[in-house]
């Protein structure tokens, strides 16, 4: 298989400057775009929520296949894939967030689980036609959610 290359769209600025578990929920992010891009969100104000795809930059791949949700002895093991773990194979990164505000070289988001100087790789408007499904989840990954937003 080939490698894929990409180029950042933006960054992340904000103050968290390390990954942690919880809390993520007021966390006000500044997304900011490379200079040549400006202008590339106009209309994103439009909608409440966008999706946000990046590159867990300070996170190595991991050969890991198979761990225990946050490392935690009363979740089961599990392989990396049913997981949202921040350890992967590609240390990628998607989350759901809110629009707070946009200008043509930023777009100012709340509840981004990402650490300050992440690399964005693309944003996308959530639309809850493609996005929202009624799905269900396994009862361990509900207590593993709670306090992480």
């Amino acid at each position: 298989m080939d490698d894929i290359r990409m180029r950042p769209i933006g960054t992340v600025h904000n103050d968290v400057t390390e990954a942690t578990d919880e809390a993520w929920g007021k966390v006000i992010s500044d997304i900011r775009f490379r200079p040549e891009l400006a202008g590339v969100a106009d209309g994103l104000e439009t909608f409440t929520h966008c999706i946000v795809l990046y590159w867990m930059h300070q996170t190595p791949p991991t050969a890991e296949l198979r761990r225990r949700p946050r490392g935690r002895k009363d979740m089961p093991e599990l392989g990396l894939l049913a997981q949202r773990a921040r350890h992967r194979p590609n240390p990628i990164g998607i989350t759901a967030v809110e629009v707070v505000g946009v200008t043509p070289d930023t777009v100012r988001v709340r509840g981004l689980d990402a650490i300050d100087g992440t690399p964005v790789l693309d944003l996308k408007p959530y639309y809850p036609e493609f996005d929202r499904r009624d799905a269900a989840v396994p009862e361990w990954a509900r207590r593993l959610m709670e306090g992480y937003f």
